[in-house]
Formats: structure tokens, C-alpha cells, sequence
């Protein structure tokens, strides 16, 4: 029997000729295709400026460092989401500080944040969970009221839209990912987007060793050999090979999320009137990404648990995933002094979740297996 796989990436002839040509041009690190890919996404997500990245990773952390965060400074961020999200404010100094999530959206609990605040808060770091917008308006308004810089973690939210705006245009800053299995796809890569010039311009000393001149402007034809480190900066920056994937991803962007529309519409309505799983949130105010396809499973109305399903689902040959192990589980953070008890939701969230395929190279009928598969599990092992 065929293994539908958890995750793949959509790359076609388009991708391939494209970084086949960047290959050919020799320009093969930061070049034209990046400077061409970071106009083209800014444009899209409608903010005036984009630094493309090697990851969000490398995004969240230097974003934070241009907010001013290090040592003794706290940001509140969210435990259910990926431990990136975390660690950058380790690597900065700071100390995370976690509020509790929405059990609907799984998003951070806008509600709770204000309690959270002291005199060390210098930011928020929301987390856009599996392509659905966090409620941006209030936290903006609890961000200005305290004077903290927002920072999104939309590593899933290209093309999320919130109340009509496009995440990336919102916040302070923006970091997204373009990691293999995201929505688009440049193997691994990341953008950081922004309003503040100033901002953008020290994100891209940042980037990249903390020259003032990049190697484009270094090497091309009227370049100069003469450039001066400003800040002790990293290697963070795109490469054009990643860029040429973007390039050709952003243009066809709508049409691999219009797919992902069709196939979760599909699951919802399958899996709406099962008893004891709950379908992702989702509505008409906000677009949602749909990154990731996360089922809720009560245990309680079922004979086996959740990692039993899970072990059944894999046996009929579909690939699942579990999204996600909540920060304040892992031993480096529990050795800090967090406790999942204090996240009773993310916890709960955590338990129940199990991650289906969704991705535009799946086919109707692997959509429609997994469907059968979910649905004789659940009808065979309910209470």
C-alpha cells in the first residue's frame, strides 16, 4: 500500500529553470534574484519593506536584537508553537514569558497578556498557528498602550490575512518561513517584512556580518572592495538559489493555496458530525493559510488514545505529524522553571492534536483516503 507522505513540497519545471538560470548568471549567494524576491513579497504582503533571511529563525532573533531586546528585558509570546519562537529570546537574553492560548484558534489568548506585563516587558511575539490570524487588532492596542514592539511569528501565514490586511504589514515586524514543507517553499529561507525603513536597514547590516556593504554591492560591476563592519552581525542572508525558488513560488501562490482551500473544505466536511474530533477553526472575517490541517481528538470518546490513532493511521499508510509539544515541555525549558501545568489549554491542545496532510501535491483521491481512513478509525474504536 502507498504511504501518502505527512508533507512535500510543490516543485515543478518553473522552480527548476529558474535556479538553473541563477546557476548559469554564477551568481549563486546574495544577488539580484534575492534583491527581485524581496520587491516581489513586499508588494505582495503590502509592507514597504522585506530583508530576505536563510530562515524565520534568523528573522525572529534579529528582529528582536533591532527592537533593542537583550539581557534582563522580557517577551511575552505563546507556549503552544515551535521552539524558535522561544529560543530567539534566549539567544537575545531576554526571558520568554508565556501566556496561555485560545482553545478555538489555538493562538495566543489576547485576554490574558495584559497580566503578564511588568516593567521588563519590551515585546510581543504572537504566533499565527497553522495559517490562522492571531486577533492582531486588541494586541496592537495593548502594544501601544504599553509601549511594546510587536514581532509575528507567521512562519505559517503567508497569504493569511487578517480582518482584510495582510499579515506581514501588520506588526512591527514580521518573520516568515519558506522552509521545504511551507505553503511557499525555498528549501530553507525566511523574510522578515516592515514599515520602518530605519528598521529594515539594520536587519540587513544584521544579516549579513554587519557590513555596510553587501557582497552585491561589493562585486557587481560598479562595486567597491571597501566596506566597514557597523555591528558584530551574523550569516544570516538569502542566496539567490533560494530566491529563485521564491520567485517562482510567490507567482503561483494563490493557485497552490486554492488547493489547500478545496482539500481542507473537504476534510471539514467529512470530519464536522464525527464524534469526538474537532476540525480547525476557521471563519469568514479572516483568510486562513491553511499550513497545517490539526484535528482536536477527545480521548474520552474513544477506546484507544491519541497516540494509538495515530499508530492506526500509519498502518493504513498516511503520514501524520503532531503540532506541537508545548515550549514548557522540553527539558531545557523545564530546567528554567516552566511548567506545562501553568498552560492547562496548550496542554490540552498538545494532547489532542493530530496533523493530516495538506499540501498541493497531494491528489483528490489522497485526500479522499485519508478522509476514509479518519473516518473508519473513529467509527471502529468510538465508545
Amino acid at each position: 500500500m502507498e504511504t501518502i507522505p505527512y508533507a512535500l513540497p510543490f516543485i515543478e519545471d518553473e522552480e527548476i529553470k529558474e535556479v538553473v538560470d541563477t546557476i548559469q548568471s554564477n551568481w549563486l549567494s546574495k544577488g539580484p534574484k534575492t534583491i527581485q524576491f524581496e520587491k516581489a513579497f513586499s508588494d505582495y504582503v503590502h509592507a514597504k519593506h522585506a530583508i530576505g533571511l536563510n530562515s524565520c529563525t534568523a528573522g525572529l532573533h534579529i528582529a528582536q536584537l533591532a527592537a533593542g531586546i537583550g539581557p534582563g528585558d522580557e517577551v511575552i509570546t505563546t507556549p503552544y508553537t515551535f521552539v524558535a519562537s522561544a529560543n530567539t529570546i534566549i539567544h537575545t537574553g531576554a526571558k520568554p514569558v508565556f501566556v496561555d492560548i485560545d482553545p478555538i484558534t489555538m493562538n495566543i489568548d489576547v485576554h490574558q497578556i495584559e497580566a503578564k506585563i511588568t516593567e521588563r516587558t519590551k515585546a510581543i511575539i504572537p504566533v499565527h498557528f497553522a495559517g490562522y490570524p492571531c486577533d492582531m487588532e486588541p494586541l496592537m492596542e495593548i502594544a501601544k498602550k504599553h509601549n511594546l514592539i510587536v514581532i509575528e511569528d507567521a512562519a505559517h501565514a503567508v497569504y493569511t490575512q487578517y480582518k482584510g490586511k495582510m499579515i506581514g504589514s501588520i506588526g512591527d515586524y514580521t518573520c516568515f518561513s519558506f522552509y521545504a514543507t511551507k505553503n511557499l517553499a525555498t528549501g530553507e529561507g525566511g523574510m522578515v517584512t516592515t514599515n520602518n525603513e530605519e528598521a529594515a536597514d539594520q536587519l540587513r547590516v544584521m544579516s549579513l556580518h554587519g557590513m555596510s556593504k553587501n557582497a552585491w554591492n561589493r562585486y557587481a560591476e560598479r562595486g567597491s572592495w571597501y566596506y566597514e563592519v557597523e555591528y558584530p552581525g551574523f550569516k544570516y542572508n538569502m542566496t539567490d538559489i533560494q530566491a529563485s525558488f521564491g520567485i517562482v513560488q510567490l507567482k503561483k501562490l494563490n493557485k497552490m493555496q486554492q488547493i489547500r482551500e478545496k482539500y481542507a473544505k473537504m476534510y471539514n466536511e467529512a470530519f464536522q458530525n464525527l464524534e469526538g474530533l474537532i476540525t480547525p477553526y476557521s471563519d469568514e472575517i479572516n483568510r486562513h493559510a491553511w499550513h497545517l490541517y490539526v484535528l482536536r481528538f477527545e480521548s474520552d470518546r474513544f477506546t484507544i488514545n491519541r497516540g494509538e490513532f495515530i499508530e492506526k493511521l500509519n498502518e493504513k499508510g498516511i503520514g501524520t505529524s503532531v503540532h506541537f509539544i508545548p515550549v514548557p515541555m522540553h527539558p531545557y525549558y523545564k530546567k528554567l522553571g516552566y511548567k506545562i501545568e501553568d498552560y492547562p489549554q496548550a496542554l490540552a491542545a498538545y494532547e489532542g492534536a493530530i496533523s493530516l496532510p495538506l499540501y498541493p501535491k497531494m491528489s483528490e483521491d489522497q485526500i479522499h483516503r485519508v478522509i476514509k481512513s479518519v473516518t473508519e478509525l473513529a467509527e471502529t474504536y468510538k465508545r
